[in-house]
């Protein structure tokens, strides 16, 4: 009889021990984050324009370009074969001609182009 009141006790001051909540949260990593105010006063980032259209051209020459439109208008890639190097055609305003060094030149969109190329004759293409 006399284990009974040791018992309820016992069970009482586990209880009491489990509900316990501290005033303030724990802190788990208390190591301060050395690039915290670097990163606050960086620059915002810019993010790559998103893929627009990816297209096969013929030309009026018969031969075939592979081009890649991005968002905005002010960016796109060429290749003159297919998995052969890009060109990166740019424009400083979206609807002025994409340039890149060497003499290339396009106007137009995913389904009539007109570009030329170093060597080439302007010509128009389409998809």
């Amino acid at each position: 009889m006399r284990t009974t009141p040791f018992l309820a006790v016992a069970a009482v001051a586990l209880l009491a021990g489990c509900n316990s909540q501290p005033s303030q949260p724990q802190v788990v990593d208390s190591n301060p984050d050395p690039l915290k105010n670097v990163l606050a006063n960086a620059a915002p980032i810019e993010l790559p324009p998103a893929i627009k259209a990816d297209v096969t051209m013929r030309c009026k020459d018969n031969s075939l370009l592979y081009v890649v439109f991005f968002e905005g208008d002010k960016l796109v890639n060429v290749r003159t074969e297919q998995g052969g190097p890009i060109t990166r055609l740019t424009a400083s305003e979206a609807g002025q001609p994409l340039t890149a060094e060497g003499g290339w030149s396009l106007t137009g969109d995913a389904k009539n182009i007109t570009v030329a190329q170093p060597g080439k004759a302007s010509q128009t293409c389409r998809a």
